[in-house]
């Protein structure tokens, strides 16, 4: 049985508390859900001297708003409430709908966005057991000097593995932090470097508080399509997120990006401004779908053949583009096909 380690557990009743709590001791770490830090912690992967819950602040789990003023989404909302939440349940459905998949039932009434938004990049070598890692040679992101995914390389190739960071891309969404020095507000993209252990901007002593979602111009669709062996349960070894703004059934703008193919979300907007005041048609969505594909460089790090997660990135990405579109989605069930794949 695998156990944590001895460490003080603090429970601090407001947010510049808790920032000041972190402040004071760079080896604490902020807790909400836990359905990834806990783990972690038992696998020891993490070396932490306290855990500062955020389950006592105020306000976190609030979503106010629409999509004609926006919509503000405390850090602390479980993904199981967002999942089916009916802010979310039209332009910002992509966001929903990638809360949804996450894990299983159990893990999304406890995890929260701001934790899937942060949830540790992931990988074969690193998620392991201490046993297990001790005993291959410990890596660059913990312990080791090497990264056994790509030896010659000075950096780590963990994988970004949260479903709703591509969907925050692809929604524009800004989140809001706030440590010692008070609150920032930044765009979701900005909040994440290519990096698989300095995965963040964040600060040792900031806590997002907030996930914001823009106000809208007309009409809006977006979409989160997932790859993973198991319906349920693990985590994505592909994720697509897209959002459409429409002007008279054209395109007004197309957003777009890859989760769990790189170290950080991987921004595809660029490749589909051929959508860009277009009447969509399945040729022109599979024609950018062979383009956008491009960014993506799966490593040999996760679960399947990157090989394979690689000329899957196209197909999903078309799927992802035709269900926004509101086209008839393609092929047969995703278990089906994950299945003979693996084979």
């Amino acid at each position: 049985m695998l156990r944590l380690p001895r460490l003080d557990y603090l429970r601090p009743r407001s947010i510049a508390e808790a920032t000041e709590l972190a402040a004071n001791d760079p080896g604490a770490m902020f807790i909400a859900g836990g359905t990834d830090l806990v783990p972690n912690l038992k696998r020891r992967q993490f070396d932490a001297t306290a855990l500062i819950s955020l389950n006592a602040l105020p306000d976190t789990r609030r979503v106010e708003g629409d999509a004609s003023r926006g919509v503000t989404i405390g850090a602390g909302a479980t993904l199981d409430e967002l999942a089916e939440h009916a802010a979310l349940a039209g332009p910002f459905r992509a966001l929903a709908q990638a809360c949804g998949s996450v894990s299983t039932p159990q893990v999304r009434a406890m995890g929260t966005l701001g934790g899937n938004l942060l949830v540790d990049p992931r990988c074969n070598y690193y998620n392991q057991t201490y046993s297990w890692r001790k005993a291959v040679g410990f890596c660059l992101k913990k312990d080791g000097d090497i990264c056994l995914v790509a030896r010659s390389s000075p950096r780590c190739w963990a994988v970004s593995s949260s479903d709703s960071a591509p969907a925050a891309l692809a929604l524009n969404a800004e989140v809001t932090l706030h440590g010692v020095e008070g609150p920032r507000r930044i765009g979701a993209a900005a909040l994440y470097r290519d990096d698989g252990i300095a995965y963040t901007t964040k600060r040792t002593d900031e806590v997002i508080t907030a996930v914001h979602l823009p106000a809208l111009r007309g009409q809006m669709t977006s979409a989160y399509w997932k790859l993973r062996r198991r319906p349920a349960f693990d985590f994505p070894i592909l994720g697509v997120a897209v959002a459409i703004a429409w002007d008279d059934g054209r395109v007004r703008q197309a957003r777009g990006a890859l989760g769990a193919v790189g170290s950080h979300p991987v921004d595809i907007t660029p490749f589909l401004a051929p959508l860009q005041g277009a009447l969509p048609t399945e040729d022109l969505i599979a024609e950018v779908a062979e383009a956008a594909d491009k960014p993506s460089r799966p490593l040999d790090n996760t679960d399947l053949s990157h090989y394979w997660r690689k000329r899957m990135t196209k197909v999903y990405i078309e799927r992802a583009l035709r269900n926004a579109c509101g086209f008839e989605p393609l092929g047969g069930r995703l278990t089906a096909q994950v299945r003979g794949a693996a084979r």
